[in-house]
């Protein structure tokens, strides 16, 4: 297997490998040791900064654009982790995009075209809040749900296998042309989900948060685990990693996202455009002109 561009992952102990080894009830659901919250806040607020300087030279470079992906079970902190991850980046650079359940017309194309829409141009960092993975994964658990996609053909035998295969091609297609794609399974554990589940029904500014279907979901958890592991393991190339970040401890998944995302684009080499000899020295007319006026 080759890599369609000289960009390479992030080195990380939660890099998913690329030859299929991955096994979820092997990857840490939390951290190692006891984690000292505020030098962890501390060092991930400094990657948030170095990803805002990083950011304004991705958009000056617009050679390039950067994807990110979340993926993780209800209460898994996508949300916070994106929040705290890009807070202070450049509005004008950055987009995020969250998938609900497909509407009518999304329906009526291939499960990749709502996502195809949504991606960032060059120069800007998109974000996906779920993504076309939710298509391997809550519709593999809920294959009912195909029947709203009304398919010429529905062979549930070989529709996981064509569907890894058509998104492989899809991100080799978007890494070939410039588009960064790295992604992340914020992993938590049963027990923790069920600690912040409870804490969205006793805390009312957290009411909101609460869907009762989380909690039925949870049934589904051995099966939503095989899903993960297998998408996991089709879908990590080198053009397109996936992480699988331990969950459990928020402050220490969304510092190791943020480094993450930092060395992501440190490693494209991207800097502010260098400017030829004759634009120098327009530079210094339109200075001396100004500066007589």
């Amino acid at each position: 297997m080759t890599q369609p561009r000289k960009w390479s992952p992030p080195k990380s102990d939660f890099l998913v490998p690329f030859d299929g080894s991955f096994r979820i009830a092997e990857a840490p659901t939390a951290p190692a040791g006891k984690v000292d919250k505020d030098a962890v806040k501390s060092e991930r607020r400094e990657h948030t900064a170095d990803i805002y300087e990083l950011q304004r030279k991705l958009y000056a470079d617009n050679r390039y654009a950067a994807l990110f992906v979340f993926q993780a079970m209800d209460a898994g902190g996508k949300d916070g982790t994106i929040r705290n991850v890009f807070t202070g980046v450049n509005p004008a650079g950055f987009q995020v995009s969250s998938f609900k359940a497909p509407s009518d017309e999304e329906l009526d194309h291939d499960f990749l075209w709502r996502v195809a829409e949504r991606l960032p141009e060059r120069g800007r960092i998109g974000v996906f809040n779920r993504s076309h993975y939710e298509e391997v994964l809550v519709v593999r658990v809920h294959p009912e749900f195909l029947q709203g996609q009304r398919l010429p053909k529905l062979n549930l035998e070989t529709l996981w296998s064509e569907r890894y295969a058509s998104i492989r091609s899809f991100e080799k297609h978007l890494a070939e042309n410039g588009t960064i794609i790295v992604k992340f399974f914020l992993n938590v554990s049963l027990k923790e989900q069920k600690s912040r589940l409870l804490r969205r029904i006793e805390k009312p500014s957290r009411n909101w948060k609460f869907n009762p279907g989380d909690v039925k979901e949870r049934e589904r958890w051995p099966d939503y685990m095989r899903a993960f592991e297998d998408a996991l393991n089709e879908t990590s190339r080198p053009w397109a990693p996936w992480y699988a970040i331990p969950a459990d401890n928020k402050p220490y998944m969304r510092l190791q996202v943020a480094r993450i995302v930092r060395e992501t684009l440190q490693n494209l080499g991207v800097d502010f455009p260098k400017i030829d000899e004759a634009a120098r020295l327009a530079l210094i007319e339109c200075r001396e002109s100004l500066e007589r006026s």
